[in-house]
């Protein structure tokens, strides 16, 4: 795996044919994606938790939360019980990744901690758990007609509404994803 070929900082936007429950019509921002994998977080299932709930559970005192980014959602269906954050602002948390200049993850406490206190981060998105490929499945999906890919757009992530991630992702290449056939075939 090189630098050209890796999926990191691409949006894998689900075929309409992909029946898979977890990604169905599905946007996923990968995070890292190397020999011995990928990993990345879905952008669009939310979950019924807010960051309320969250906040609850780790026991930050007195959130003051702001309710415009209130969503909490299904990163995937690896380790659910682990929160990740995409963020706008550069890595300054206890266990952050740059993923592009503009997009970081954050796996650390700290962030959510910050978050409650409107000390965090601009523009981010939560979620519990991640989507993660071994080495080459990635590749055995796309040879599928699994997905699409595209460059990662911080719009979509951070301002664009979780119902219309997918197909706003789609129009950036000119694909009306809703037209697409749910058959797929090889010439």
């Amino acid at each position: 795996m090189n630098q050209e070929t890796s999926l990191k900082n691409q949006f894998l936007i689900a075929m309409p044919h992909l029946v898979d429950p977890m990604f169905s019509h599905t946007i996923t921002f990968v995070c890292e994606h190397n020999a011995n994998g990928a990993m990345g977080i879905v952008l669009n299932k939310p979950l019924d938790l807010s960051l309320g709930d969250i906040f609850q559970h780790i026991q930050v005192e007195n959130p003051q939360l702001q309710p415009s980014n209130n969503i909490v959602y299904s990163g995937g269906p690896v380790q659910t019980d682990r929160g990740f954050v995409i963020h706008n602002e550069q890595a300054k948390w206890k266990a952050s990744t740059e993923i592009t200049d503009d997009i970081n993850m954050t796996t650390s406490i700290d962030i959510l901690e910050a978050i409650a206190h409107n000390e965090g981060p601009s523009k981010y998105l939560v979620a519990l758990g991640y989507a993660g490929w071994d080495a080459g499945q990635l590749d055995d999906e796309f040879a599928a007609n699994a997905w699409l890919s595209i460059d990662a757009s911080p719009h979509i992530i951070f301002d664009t509404p979780f119902e219309q991630r997918w197909q706003s992702a789609a129009s950036l290449i000119g694909v009306d994803i809703n037209l697409m056939s749910t058959s797929v075939g090889h010439a």
